[in-house]
């Protein structure tokens, strides 16, 4: 066998395999042996089946398949032995495909064409130092994340008289077209000129108002008639709120039962422990997403920094023959470019990775599975009684073939310790900034100095 790399242009390159007699007829040889002894064909006992028989059925087949599985392993190892940089697949040469004359075999030659980067050094000296920043959270921000967790742990109470925002339940009628339904009516979906009629409001009020310029919307219309939105239009006139409850959503109280559910029973013991914890917290959430603004921009530091280039046309070709009609030329177009940064990122990551020998193991992708489900489920603390809990939906989330899970979240470990070897010598530029500056420098917007 001989294997030739023919270098066309610095992004286009075409491999071209030879395979001889010997390469590939002691593997037909042994195929043929091994379905004489499987084949039942009708006249010849089991296992007992002339090998010639065999070759005269089957020889043209064992031929192709033999000789694809050489071609499709001298390839893929050429390439992985000569650290190749290709990119998109090896397309089989079909004019040269067509020469085979596979009913009369005897030194057989293929070609691929290839889609090459040109090769490029990953110098993380020469990389501009990025700016890191760190984010001031004060008590401001902390007294706004207890509001925010008083809020959402709140309770329902029933106040004997009712005020803006909450929700009154009654019976909601009209005689003249006979309506009568139970209902509920938000206050917040009122509007604002007929927003009095329910404010002040007690058990056995009763309420008159017009249905179509009572509310918001539509929706809001349906949602307390019980009609489909469709059919709201139809209503008109006066309808009568018979008021039989009230009910207020009240903030939760700072206390043992809050610190429980925020961070998991027995935690904290005392408002002060609660608040230090919780800082730790949103300074730690902070410190994530300052660490995810870091990344994008040592990421664009790269690709500024770092010339690859790639073969434009042929990576067009291979997108829209290897999505199958899923895309449109002009999707791909539209999209290439983005393309091209990502690809260009993993061509770099992945040199990185091969020189550092990165490697990703079980237990790392069940911890960052478990950190995932934490976060989905809102767990801030380590709660005991919830490991068994995350541990099992976490090992069935990995399980999930279907979704290929197991496959996204390696990816996602491998690009992280990259990420983490590139983050440790990548220079950086310390700056503390407030939350607000922070929140514009993640929407893309400029900062001033």
């Amino acid at each position: 066998m001989e294997v030739v790399l023919e270098q066309n242009s610095p992004t286009l390159a075409s491999l071209k395999v030879t395979l001889t007699k010997d390469d590939y007829q002691p593997k037909i040889d042994k195929t043929i042996k091994d379905y004489s002894k499987k084949v039942n064909l009708k006249g010849f006992r089991p296992g007992k089946v002339p090998s010639h028989v065999i070759q005269r059925m089957y020889g043209k087949s064992i031929l192709v398949d033999e000789v694809n599985n050489l071609l499709s392993t001298a390839v893929s190892s050429y390439i992985r032995e000569n650290k190749l940089q290709v990119v998109g697949d090896p397309v089989p040469n079909r004019e040269k495909a067509a020469e085979v004359n596979w009913d009369s075999p005897s030194e057989l030659e293929f070609i691929y064409d290839l889609g090459v980067a040109t090769d490029f050094d990953v110098n993380f000296s020469e990389l501009p130092a990025v700016k890191r920043y760190t984010i001031n959270v004060d008590d401001a921000e902390l007294n706004k994340t207890i509001e925010s967790l008083r809020e959402r742990f709140a309770e329902n109470i029933h106040p004997e008289v009712s005020e803006e925002g909450d929700m009154i339940f009654g019976e909601l009628k009209q005689e003249s077209s006979e309506f009568t339904t139970r209902t509920a009516i938000p206050t917040k979906q009122v509007k604002s000129d007929a927003l009095a009629k329910f404010i002040g409001v007690k058990k056995g009020d009763e309420v008159v108002f017009d249905i179509q310029n009572t509310f918001s919307d539509e929706a809001a219309i349906a949602h307390v008639t019980g009609k489909k939105k469709e059919d709201v239009a139809e209503l008109s006139g006066d309808f009568t709120l018979v008021v039989e409850d009230v009910t207020r959503s009240a903030a939760s109280e700072l206390n043992q039962d809050l610190f429980d559910k925020v961070l998991g029973v027995g935690q904290v013991e005392s408002e002060e422990q609660f608040n230090e914890k919780l800082l730790e917290i949103i300074k730690g959430n902070y410190e994530r997403e300052t660490e995810a603004l870091l990344r994008r921009d040592i990421e664009n530091a790269l690709l500024e920094s770092i010339n690859i280039e790639l073969p434009g046309d042929f990576l067009k070709d291979w997108l829209e023959r290897t999505n199958e009609g899923k895309f449109t030329r002009d999707q791909i177009e539209e999209q290439f470019e983005d393309f091209k940064k990502s690809l260009k990122l993993s061509l770099i990551k992945n040199k990185v990775a091969d020189r550092e020998s990165v490697k990703v193991e079980y237990p790392e992708i069940l911890e960052f599975t478990r950190n995932m489900v934490k976060g989905q489920f809102g767990i801030y603390g380590d709660d005991d009684s919830m490991k068994e809990t995350i541990d099992r939906v976490a090992q069935g989330y990995l399980a999930d073939k279907e979704r290929d899970n197991y496959t996204n979240v390696f990816n996602q470990v491998f690009d992280n310790k990259v990420m983490e070897i590139i983050r440790s010598q990548v220079s950086t530029d310390e700056q503390t900034i407030e939350v607000s500056e922070f929140e514009k420098l993640a929407k893309g917007e400029e900062v001033a100095a």
